[in-house]
């Protein structure tokens, strides 16, 4: 894992974004403003590491695929946190998602206090099923903290620990082929 701060320009940006577009274009479980302001955040920040273009909802729906890399489809999953990631965390995944035509996860965590971004890891779409836990909607979720919540779609966690490691962005960009 490693830490990106994030700026207020880079904040500034996605949020104009999403009051301007809508991001959620499925019909269901597209997530409320907050939620897509949350993704674009992620997608916005990494855009910016790998100097490659910004998300743009001038263009649509993106089909699931947020950048190529290496010639592979890649999307970016950003969650929002109110601490730092820890090695025995998850990470979630809407099942409504599940059949975009990707290569790779990278699963990323923004940290709502400090306006960090950590790059958490990546998984191939493969591996990310065999190994994702999967909940079917309305299933209750205990967190390590003792709250729980109600899934209001289905949905698949993946640990942490699942996920490969990275350690700077060139060692990502160079892990995905």
């Amino acid at each position: 894992m490693f830490d990106v701060k994030v700026s207020q320009e880079q904040l500034h940006y996605a949020k104009k974004m999403v009051d301007d577009y809508n991001f959620g274009q499925r019909g269901y479980g597209d997530g409320n403003k907050s939620e897509q302001l949350t993704g674009i955040i992620g997608q916005t920040v990494f855009a910016d590491l790998i100097g490659e273009k910004r998300p743009d909802g001038i263009t649509g729906f993106d089909g699931g695929i947020d950048f190529f890399i290496n010639g592979k489809r890649v999307d970016i999953k950003t969650m929002t946190r109110k601490v730092p990631v820890k090695d025995y965390y998850v990470h979630n995944f809407i099942g409504y998602q599940k059949n975009y035509d990707v290569d790779y996860y990278v699963f990323t965590s923004y940290n709502t206090t400090s306006r960090v971004l950590t790059i958490c890891g990546y998984i191939g779409k493969e591996d990310f099923f065999e190994k994702a836990s999967f909940f079917p909607r309305g299933s209750l979720r205990k967190r390590s903290d003792g709250t729980s919540f109600r899934t209001f779609a289905p949905l698949y966690e993946i640990e942490q620990a699942d996920l490969m490691n990275v350690n700077d962005i060139t060692s990502l960009l160079n892990s995905i082929t």
